[in-house]
């Protein structure tokens, strides 16, 4: 019976820490998690990251997503790529201090401004070819027209 009662405790906690039974149910759909841990810090663009040391290795640190990042609505388009490096470095437990106790040394090839990933959108990275086309494409004769 006492188990019973530590797991009910538990998922109330859970769904408390989530803003109640309607924050639990979006934070399920949207990226199919419920954790609760300790707020290590918040980004620039408002990713929240936390951690837990009861989880195991691989699982004990993540992050909350923000809802609008350069002007995108991302609240169901959840991207890896929307974490800045100096978050990625602690959230893969490169290192043990955050970005907010430990700020990276600035560098001259770092960007300021971190965008998420552009493939499959206009705005893609497309390398210029410098090899010459193996196949022309046709082009149709112009006709005269009076």
């Amino acid at each position: 019976m006492a188990e019973y009662v530590q797991v009910l405790k538990r998922a109330l906690k859970h769904i408390g820490g989530h803003g109640g039974a309607r924050g639990a149910i979006l934070q399920l759909l949207r990226v199919n998690d419920l954790k609760t841990g300790n707020l290590i810090g918040t980004d620039k663009y408002g990713n929240k990251y936390y951690e837990d040391t009861r989880n195991f290795f691989g699982r004990h640190r993540w992050v909350v997503y923000t809802e609008e990042m350069n002007g995108k609505n991302t609240f169901w388009e959840v991207d890896g790529s929307m974490v800045p490096p100096e978050w990625h470095r602690w959230l893969h437990s490169m290192t043990d201090d955050p970005p907010t106790t430990h700020p990276p040394v600035a560098r001259k090839f770092i960007w300021e401004n971190h965008k998420f990933n552009l493939s499959g959108t206009p705005g893609q990275y497309v390398p210029y070819s410098t090899t010459r086309k193996k196949i022309q494409e046709w082009i149709p004769p112009k006709t005269a027209s009076k």
